[in-house]
């Protein structure tokens, strides 16, 4: 019932699933760009659209009162941004200790403009020996889902060039929020 309600309501909000689904249980999902509130509605309706499940990471700000139980029971991880936790062995752990898991990460970290992807997305992948898939929502073509794929080499920079490929025609709700596909230098 879920599936055919979240298929119709993108349908008639003009909306398209483009997704060749993993033969893998486990993976991380990128989540880009991220300029708008509306990107999480849009992939829960994505997502159950074509029947899957999946966890994503938001600040542990929304997950306030009563909304802490509906984002909890919707997939949502907290994750406190001021402190380190040691969150990416926590996820690597969660990995391991499950048959199936699709993790949602948005590597921008907010919907304001930034100047670098945080890397905690591509350490959890090569950390949990996993493949990273590239989700996206495009905004200009009304269209979103997910495709390729990247097995992390451990060469971060060379393998962000290939996301900053995959990227590079893909428009947000609000794109002058848009930062580049790049990471900082250490």
């Amino acid at each position: 019932m879920l599936k055919k309600l979240a298929a119709h309501i993108l349908k008639l909000s003009g909306w398209k699933v483009e997704v060749e689904l993993p033969k893998e249980k486990k993976y991380v999902l990128t989540g880009a760009p991220h300029t708008s509130n509306w990107d999480l509605v849009l992939v829960l309706l994505a997502c159950w659209s074509i029947d899957i499940k999946i966890n994503w990471v938001a600040k542990v700000e929304i997950f306030r009162g009563p909304l802490r139980t509906l984002f909890t029971a919707l997939g949502g991880i907290p994750v406190d941004r001021s402190a380190s936790h040691d969150f990416i062995n926590m996820i690597t752990e969660t990995f391991n200790h499950r048959d199936e898991m699709i993790l949602g990460i948005t590597p921008e970290g907010t919907r304001s403009k930034t100047d670098y992807w945080k890397t905690g997305f591509y350490y959890i992948a090569l950390s949990a020996n996993v493949p990273v898939y590239f989700g996206y929502i495009d905004y200009h073509n009304r269209t979103l889902g997910f495709k390729q794929r990247l097995a992390p080499s451990g060469d971060i920079e060379s393998d962000m060039k290939i996301v900053a490929d995959f990227y590079r025609n893909i428009k947000g709700k609000h794109p002058q929020n848009q930062g580049p596909v790049r990471i900082k230098n250490k």
